[in-house]
């Protein structure tokens, strides 16, 4: 039902030929992603949407990763470079970029992720076409050398504020905010180390705005040993804390919205085991 939905909506973006050409910040932070930011960046570069700026914020990387954007910089004026003097996190290397942006669209790029090559142009016309604020496209998974994994996360036709908190589906790599419907505070993330993304999906969606879901594989979201999505217990205490001390959620409803994320989390990974076989 989401394919045949969405697949109505692109056929109809397909004639909106003058619906204009906005400009699209991409937020990009950055820390010691020397392995990893050469194929981030040229999957921006190559996107068939080009009316873009990519401004990466590098949080006192002590690798090569500032000489290679460096090198981008010297080629391409839309790839811009922001260094903090301390090392303060995703969160304010997000916000930092933020404040600098002048597009009227906000999407979000890690340094280790990769987008397809129309993922700007289908999603930005997805937005337009539908009139629509908040949008989140749908991923596939890659590992450490970028090996495809075979697990692809689909995206929900509609998501609010309270189904996010329970399934939790919503990936930065896919988020893309129209700034001319929604106000830039809500985007300003909360100044924790872990799920600070996912605080600020939850303060978009709980001022009004739903999350609606382009079901087209558009992006790659990197699986890397280090991050901490990978470490278990860290990710639970982060979805814990972001219930308990972000949403001041009760106990009662934590323990349930928790119970309901960690039995999805569970059925996926028997899924796509069994899909892989």
């Amino acid at each position: 039902m989401c394919n045949h939905y969405n697949q109505l909506l692109l056929d109809k973006v397909e004639i909106l030929n003058g619906i204009g050409n906005p400009l699209i910040s991409i937020i990009t932070p950055s820390f010691n992603s020397e392995k990893y930011i050469t194929d981030t960046i040229e999957s921006v570069l190559n996107q068939s949407f080009k009316n873009f700026e990519m401004i990466i914020v590098d949080d006192c990387s002590s690798d090569s990763t500032c000489k290679i954007v460096e090198s981008y910089m010297n080629t391409d004026d839309r790839i811009k470079l922001y260094k903090l003097e301390n090392n303060s996190g995703a969160a304010v290397a997000r916000n930092t970029a933020l404040d600098i942006s002048k597009g009227r669209f906000i999407a979000y790029l890690d340094a280790d992720d990769i987008w397809k090559k129309d993922k700007l142009e289908k999603q930005v016309s997805f937005m337009l076409s539908t009139d629509i604020a908040f949008s989140c496209t749908s991923y596939e998974v890659i590992d450490d050398l970028g090996k495809d994994l075979e697990k692809e996360i689909h995206m929900l036709i509609k998501v609010d504020y309270e189904s996010f908190l329970k399934n939790n589906l919503l990936q930065t790599v896919g988020i893309m905010v129209d700034t001319s419907k929604i106000d830039k505070s809500l985007l300003k993330m909360p100044l924790i180390r872990r799920r600070q993304d996912a605080a600020t999906w939850l303060q978009i969606l709980k001022a009004g705005y739903p999350c609606y879901g382009l079901d087209l594989i558009l992006a790659q979201y990197r699986r890397t040993d280090n991050s901490l999505s990978s470490n278990k217990i860290k990710a639970i205490k982060g979805i814990w804390y972001l219930y308990r001390k972000i949403e001041n959620l009760s106990l009662m409803f934590s323990c349930y919205c928790f119970v309901r994320y960690a039995f999805l989390a569970i059925w996926k990974r028997i899924y796509f085991k069994r899909y892989q076989k």
